[in-house]
């Protein structure tokens, strides 16, 4: 895949409020993603940011996943955060939906350093939200970053146990930011779709990662039970909305 050739590709086709016909879809552009932000929240996320990148911390990392392109498994805090997709305009894009909707119950699997919890959690600091780690050292580092977020409850698990294994109410938004492979990211879906319910947003983190993953992403758009797909380039969104006539967006 050409990333590059890709992006120019989503650039042409992306629409902003006035070329979208559906209520839904307007009211997310023009209300929720233009939701003001806090400026203690902005304060607290750039200290955050900023112990990030100046860490010089070394962990080993164990990865269930497909791995990272870039790192090995022998990586530094900095380097982790560096290509953290949560961190820029799609972490404000979790903040901004979870202040807009005030979801009562959020799932994320892949907690990485907590950068996307960090997001989720103060845009409501009445959620639930559950965030699952595979590695022990990364979900350590989640623990330190995250200890003002009352409202997240980390668990080291992988996904799959975590799925199977516990108990779960109807997830309004679940986060999938780890493993990083289509065939997976499928198998996910499926497995929680008796935890979630008609208007329950699926966030997909990295859809354009491989050719697996937006093979995988392509797919999904086709599900008959997914009417609403939302593609931000980076991140996918899916909801199954029954009521809504099936249509694929581009913001």
């Amino acid at each position: 895949m050409n990333i590059t050739i890709e992006y120019i590709n989503y650039l042409f086709k992306a629409k902003g409020r006035h070329g979208t016909h559906s209520p839904f879809i307007y009211a997310i552009v023009n209300e929720c993603l233009s939701t003001n932000i806090d400026k203690k929240f902005l304060l607290e996320r750039k200290n955050l940011f900023k112990d990030l990148k100046k860490s010089t911390k070394t962990i080993e990392i164990t990865d269930y996943g497909s791995g990272s392109k870039k790192l090995s498994n022998l990586r530094k805090v900095s380097e982790i955060f560096k290509i953290s997709s949560s961190k820029g305009k799609y972490g404000l894009l979790l903040y901004k939906l979870n202040k807009h909707y005030k979801f009562n119950h959020i799932l994320e699997l892949g907690t990485s350093l907590g950068v996307g919890s960090f997001h989720l959690s103060h845009g409501d600091p009445k959620s639930q939200i559950i965030s699952i780690e595979g590695c022990a050292k990364t979900f350590n580092e989640a623990k330190i970053n995250l200890k003002s977020c009352q409202n997240v409850e980390l668990i080291n698990s992988t996904f799959t146990d975590f799925i199977t294994n516990f108990n779960h109410p109807k997830y309004d938004l679940i986060f999938i930011d780890g493993h990083h492979d289509g065939d997976a990211l499928k198998k996910y879906i499926e497995l929680l779709d008796p935890y979630t319910h008609n208007d329950t947003f699926f966030i997909l983190d990295d859809i354009r990662w491989s050719n697996s993953m937006y093979d995988s992403w392509n797919e999904i758009k086709s599900f008959n039970k997914f009417n609403v797909t939302i593609d931000f380039f980076r991140m996918g969104i899916i909801l199954k909305r029954s009521q809504q006539q099936k249509e694929h967006f581009i913001l």
